[in-house]
């Protein structure tokens, strides 16, 4: 896994880019085989692992699309990309999503991607601290130094509920900005008190003698929805019918994978290099049909109080 930036450009230069190049009406086009090409950018983490799973099983082909599958570091360089027409869908975190189209950037929700499994130190992804220290609990995060792939998005502010939840004031914490990657050995030196990690990390953390001391997307919302795949009003307009063939080879493939945890990990090695011994022992995200909108709506309003936002975007957008 790579570190995710999630943080969005700015929304004139995202609306530049998305002015000059709409015209385009996005990147597919018809292969020899009669099979229409689409490019989608994807993050290469376990989130994505039904996309990857799905091309495998031959989903998209029965939808007639032969999948071009890219990965980027995050937002900052899927959003762009998808608005521009340069690649016809991506991956994001919800978060992102939110705070780029209350910017007014075009962008639509057309499948679920990812969400939380609802359960108490047993999520894809959670807050640890080193086995010897004194915090014991979310409410003992108030003030202290605490590692996020971002900053201003899904982690932090979802850190920012569970402290609510268990009774803190979130108000004095500091949230340091490190890759997933990094966040093991800044814990281990001293430099964060705690980090905000996902698989295979938490594994990795916990195996290493790390302590889980909240699960940040369970205490934010009931399986919270995590990630979800977008385009562009303008794929939208202008090709409807793709999109429905898209949604509806993400619909299999999340069902498969959903129903197949083993096929899930084996696809893994495809696009990661996660250790075995991991890979056996991560916690997968639930991978959703649909997009919970409860979920749009928490995490809409903990963006506008915790000042990512300045107001809450329409949901059509962002509900599947």
């Amino acid at each position: 896994m790579i570190r995710v930036r999630a943080a969005l450009a700015t929304a004139s230069v995202l609306l530049l880019a998305f002015l000059t190049t709409a015209c385009g009406g996005g990147s597919s086009s018809t292969s020899a085989g009669g099979l229409t090409t689409v490019k989608v950018t994807v993050i290469p983490i376990v989130d994505v692992a039904p996309i990857y799973l799905g091309n495998q099983m031959g989903f998209f082909k029965g939808q007639g699309i032969n999948l071009q599958l890219n990965t980027a570091q995050g937002g900052a360089a899927i959003v762009p990309a998808v608005i521009s027409g340069q690649i016809d869908f991506g991956f994001s975190n919800l978060t992102s999503l939110i705070i780029g189209t209350s910017k007014g950037l075009p962008l639509q929700v057309v499948s679920a991607g990812d969400a939380s499994t609802g359960v108490q130190g047993k999520d894809f992804g959670g807050v640890i601290v080193p086995g010897n220290s004194p915090i014991r609990s979310a409410k003992d995060l108030a003030g202290k130094r605490i590692a996020v792939n971002t900053l201003n998005n899904i982690n932090d502010t979802t850190v920012r509920a569970s402290i609510r939840a268990a009774g803190g004031d979130p108000g004095n914490v500091k949230f340091v900005e490190l890759g997933f990657p990094d966040m093991l050995a800044a814990l281990a030196k001293g430099n964060v008190d705690a980090a905000q990690v996902v698989e295979p990390f938490q594994t990795i953390g916990t195996q290493q003698g790390d302590r889980i001391v909240a699960s940040n997307y369970v205490d934010t919302a009931p399986q919270l929805a995590v990630g979800v795949y977008f385009t562009s009003q303008q794929t939208l307009k202008s090709k409807p019918d793709l999109v429905k063939r898209f949604e509806a080879a993400m619909q299999q493939s999340q069902q498969y994978a959903a129903a197949h945890p083993d096929a899930v990990r084996q696809v893994l090695d495809s696009y990661t290099k996660i250790d075995p011994a991991v890979e056996k022992s991560l916690v997968l995200p639930l991978f959703p049909t649909h997009v919970d909108n409860n979920s749009v709506q928490v995490l809409s309003q903990l963006a506008l109080r915790d000042g990512l936002i300045t107001k809450i975007p329409a949901p059509q957008a962002l509900e599947q």
